[in-house]
This record gives structure tokens, C-alpha cells and sequence, in this order.
């Protein structure tokens, strides 16, 4: 479906955009390397420019923006990775047959692309995260009660714990592992708005610890 396939698309889109909201944080994915034929019709070059964490472009591939979800989401709040070239920005891989290689960075209210600090780096520093029941309300299958505490280490999962509730708790636990800060929170070390996806019935908090 080349026909599908969105143009180059510069950084001017954002350029001299005002940042109206803690989110608005531009970001530009572009295609960094093509293994095998995609389905998307995606070169090499291609690149997307998201106004922000939220705004997938029209006609993105939703399997890639699942897998870029946390990346953004990071990337919004300050998380750096060391272990690229530019901290600020990180490489993602299609979940199909890893296809396709994606390079994320964010983009200034210039519409430049931000650098970040690069630090002395020696491997993984996992963090210690806990995962705590703020509220609870209806049933629960999973039976967790407010004041239910769940450890967690870095991007290890915890054992037995619900996939569908970690499946929205990820990113956030992506995020603080890679030392995101929330400036939305009073403990920018933490969201305490992490919901379940069955029907909002659980109200998860996620700190950083460590």
C-alpha cells in the first residue's frame, strides 16, 4: 500500500510552535533501515513528525506505533537513553519480523533536533519501581486491594501480575526506568494515574524508588 505511504515530512511542521502543554513535546520518527519488504510500503528516509506523544500521523502504521508508544512517552518526559549516539532520541524496531528500523528523536520548538548529554555509560542501571493500588472500584478479578504493593526492577515483569493492567502501566515504568520525570506531579518521581483498562476500575501508582 505505497500509495498510503506518507512523503518525507521535514521538521518545519513544527517550526516555531509554542508548547501550550507538558506533552507537547514534537517528536520525528524517521525510517533508519528496510530488512525485508514492508506491507506499509516504508523506505528508508521516510520520516513522521508526531505534534506530540498522543497525535499518531494520519495513516501510520498502528503495529509500529504500538511498539514506538513507550519510546514517545519517554522521550516526552525527559528520559534519556546513553546508550545512543544522541541520548535524546532512540532507535525502535517493527514488531513484524523486525522489518523495519525506526529512529525517534524529539524536536525543539524550533523545530530542531534536541541534543542530550552524553554521560559515561556502562550497560543497564535498573531501577527499583513500586506499583501501588491507589483505589479500587468494582470487582477485580485479579483480587488487588487499595494498599496492594508490587515491586518491580528495572524492565523485568512481576510474576502473576496482570497482563492487561502492565500492558498500560509499561510505558509509565518505561519511562522512570530511563529517568523520565513528571512535571504533572507533585512527586515528579511518580504517576498516581495509571488506570486498569476494565473500565477504569483499578487506580494504579507508579514511583520511582531508586
Amino acid at each position: 500500500m505505497a500509495e498510503d505511504r506518507p512523503k518525507s515530512a521535514g521538521t518545519s511542521k513544527v517550526s516555531g510552535k509554542t508548547r501550550k502543554n507538558f506533552h507537547d513535546v514534537p517528536l520525528l520518527v524517521t525510517v533508519s533501515k528496510v530488512k525485508e519488504e514492508c506491507y506499509r510500503g516504508y523506505k528508508e528516509g521516510d520520516a513522521f513528525v508526531f505534534e506530540d506523544f498522543t497525535k499518531t500521523p494520519r495513516g501510520f502504521c498502528q503495529g509500529a506505533a504500538a511498539v514506538l508508544f513507550p519510546c514517545l512517552y519517554a522521550l516526552t518526559f525527559g528520559a534519556e537513553f546513553q546508550f545512543e549516539g544522541n541520548p535524546r532520541s532512540i532507535h525502535t524496531t517493527c514488531p513484524d519480523g523486525g522489518k523495519v528500523e525506526f529512529f525517534t528523536q524529539v524536536l525543539t520548538q524550533s523545530g530542531e533536533v534536541e541534543k542530550g548529554e552524553k554521560k559515561e555509560h556502562h550497560g543497564p542501571s535498573p531501577k527499583k519501581m513500586i506499583i501501588s493500588v491507589e483505589e479500587v472500584n468494582g470487582h477485580c478479578a485479579y483480587d488487588y486491594k487499595p494498599g496492594d504493593t508490587i515491586e518491580v526492577t528495572g524492565l523485568r515483569t512481576p510474576q502473576g501480575f496482570c497482563g492487561a493492567a502492565y500492558n498500560a502501566l509499561f510505558p509509565v515504568l518505561f519511562a522512570l526506568n530511563m529517568g523520565a520525570k513528571f512535571s504533572f506531579s507533585e512527586d515528579q518521581n511518580a504517576n498516581l494515574r495509571v488506570t486498569c483498562p476494565d473500565g477504569g476500575i483499578i487506580r494504579f501508582k507508579v514511583r520511582r524508588i531508586q
